[in-house]
């Protein structure tokens, strides 16, 4: 199936020995055969997987270009998760275990303590864990091979949920599908997708309860689901619609259900934005024009409103989105917009959350700077011609902000780092709703939403009453900008003295987990080919639509 890659497995796996450890081969070899096989995978070989290849690299190599090296070239540790957590965040809405916000703290997780490695590939984790921590890194082919290796990581989630819709439709993935079965194990797949781990996989009158249910309903978002999912077969026809027999009723084997389902699955969480920008757009008729909303008016829809806001005070200060600088607290439009609680489905591995529209204006930057630092004054007259759904562009800043742009730069060397927080905070300035203000999280945990599955995020009706029955009154003066000095780099390594031992020691350990992903996606291929043969925020944001807990519990 992935001819090219497999090839790239075998050079790197002829240089290692079965626990993930290399067998005295020279590490220049390892490291040219790795090289010469993710060139290969790149450019030769089966052309969907190099299509798709190249199409990474070409997302992400403005931001390589723009990320902080060591003095190889290469991306260190904390480079190396700003990147893979910048892309599946922007290009899948993905909140992957491991890869969470750090919440602006020294201390953060490395892309080894991955939830979905140390499950899947823990010889790699090992390996990573019995040297120090130096300094080799990885290059941009590097990057690109991780991060496609970690996307079919991931996808193996989406094949168990296809395996387990067919079974709960009484399906077998021996068989071709004809249009209605098709549509059924697809509408069966996203069901099980959004309930995410409180999915059952194998009550089939349970799920066929449910599933009935929705469906006579058309409640919440379902009948715009189905249309999602209508959208991706007919796109599947379409773009095969060369190698089909226009007189034949189409049919759909396991291969063309998973190839549908890997669509649904990295779509999805773009789809599922269209309904956050909605979100977004009714904050904003609430709030007061500087990308925040009174809490009062947070509380004030009335029955019959699209959104009910009900995230309580200790949620939304823990997240960093409520400022209570001023007479009134108030809700950050683009802190909550990016908090948990708009974490639409939870797998074992991630989270499908709306997308922090901030990341796309630091990677025009980056397109535009190729360089981890910039000039105070280039970064004004950048911004300035930047804009967003809700900024128009050209436009003059502020003194106080080039002011505070200037203070940044000379905290820093007299250049402003692109990726450090002060930087960030200017952004949420410049961009108040849809950039969030970089709060300095006490635990970083609060930022994912595995964190409140067994806590309260809902305020009490005696809260909102209370929020809801003070007058409104409108700020005499313009806000007065929220600061605060405290800088944290977070693409950049801590100052610390490295030998070549650890350099060589560093050296092993990004090959090793490159080899162990290998493995692992060689693994999932493997399997994939053996099963072929054989919101409390919003009301209607969320599966279950309100009823699939009722059905789980008339069942």
């Amino acid at each position: 199936m992935m001819k090219s890659l497999f090839v790239a497995v075998f050079l790197v796996s002829a240089a290692a020995a079965p626990n993930g450890g290399l067998r005295g081969v020279a590490m220049e070899e390892v490291a040219s055969s790795l090289a010469e096989a993710s060139e290969a995978v790149l450019r030769g070989g089966d052309g969907a997987m190099a299509e798709h290849l190249a199409g990474i690299e070409k997302r992400i190599w403005q931001t390589f270009e723009a990320l902080p090296k060591n003095e190889l070239g290469r991306l260190a540790p904390r480079a190396v998760r700003y990147l893979a957590h910048n892309y599946f965040a922007r290009e899948h809405g993905w909140l992957i275990q491991g890869l969470e916000p750090h919440g602006h703290q020294e201390e953060v997780s490395e892309v080894h303590e991955m939830s979905i490695l140390q499950d899947k590939a823990p010889a790699v984790v090992e390996s990573l864990l019995e040297h120090q921590r130096a300094e080799r890194g990885l290059s941009l082919s590097d990057m690109v091979a991780m991060i496609a290796v970690l996307e079919r990581l991931i996808f193996d989630e989406a094949l168990t949920l296809l395996q387990a819709s067919y079974s709960l439709n009484e399906l077998s993935p021996v068989l071709p599908l004809d249009e209605t079965d098709i549509h059924e194990v697809l509408k069966s797949y996203l069901i099980l997708f959004e309930m995410g781990q409180k999915a059952n996989l194998t009550d089939a009158k349970l799920h066929k309860a449910l599933k009935r249910k929705v469906s006579k309903g058309g409640k919440g978002n379902w009948p715009v689901l189905v249309e999602f999912e209508e959208d991706a077969v007919a796109n599947f026809g379409y773009a095969r619609k060369h190698e089909a027999n226009p007189f034949v009723e189409p049919s759909y084997d396991f291969n063309a259900a998973v190839q549908i389902v890997e669509g649904l699955a990295s779509g999805y969480g773009k789809w599922q934005h269209m309904e956050c920008k909605q979100m977004k757009e009714d904050l904003m008729e609430m709030g007061d024009g500087s990308g925040r909303v009174p809490m009062g008016q947070f509380y004030s829809k009335s029955p019959n409103a699209d959104y009910h806001f009900t995230e309580s005070a200790d949620y939304l200060r823990e997240i960093g989105a409520l400022d209570e600088g001023g007479a009134e607290p108030r809700v950050r439009i683009a802190n909550y917009m990016s908090g948990p609680s708009n974490c639409i489905a939870s797998s074992t591995y991630y989270s499908v959350c709306c997308l922090n529209e901030c990341e796309a204006v630091v990677n025009e930057l980056e397109a535009k700077l190729h360089s981890p630092t910039a000039d105070p004054q280039r970064l004004l007259e950048l911004v300035g011609n930047m804009s967003s759904d809700t900024v128009e562009a050209p436009r003059q800043l502020s003194p106080a902000m080039a002011e505070k742009l200037e203070s940044i730069a000379a905290r820093n060397g007299g250049d402003v780092p692109v990726h450090g927080r002060l930087f960030a905070q200017w952004l949420h300035h410049a961009f108040p709703n849809e950039c969030p203000y970089p709060a300095i999280a006490e635990n970083a945990a609060v930022l994912t939403p595995s964190h409140w599955l067994d806590k309260t995020s809902t305020a009490s009706e005696a809260e909102k009453a209370e929020m809801t029955s003070k007058p409104f009154t409108e700020e005499a003066a313009p806000p007065e900008m929220t600061w605060s000095d405290e800088e944290h780099l977070a693409a950049q390594e801590p100052s610390k003295k490295r030998g070549l031992l650890a350099a060589g020691l560093r050296a092993a350990m990004q090959l090793v987990m490159l080899l162990g992903l290998f493995r692992a996606a060689l693994a999932s291929w493997h399997s994939l080919s053996s099963a072929q043969g054989g919101k409390k925020a919003a009301v209607d944001m969320q599966l279950p639509f309100d009823v699939l807990e009722e059905v789980s519990g008339d069942a």
